[in-house]
């Protein structure tokens, strides 16, 4: 007793689902950084900006 079911909409749900799999296609591409085997400074570095020069 007590429990809250939540509604979500099928739009909610595809704009979820989208997400997930623009995430994986994305971490295939470019895969998370691994603080330990990476080191924190130097050319290999993630940049903060996305990369952007400007």
């Amino acid at each position: 007793m007590g429990q809250v079911i939540e509604f979500v909409s099928k739009s909610e749900r595809e704009r979820i689902r989208l997400i997930q799999e623009a995430r994986a296609i994305y971490d295939s591409i470019f895969p998370p950084a691994d603080p330990v085997s990476e080191p924190s400074s130097g050319a290999s570095a993630r940049r903060s900006d996305g990369g952007n020069l400007a």
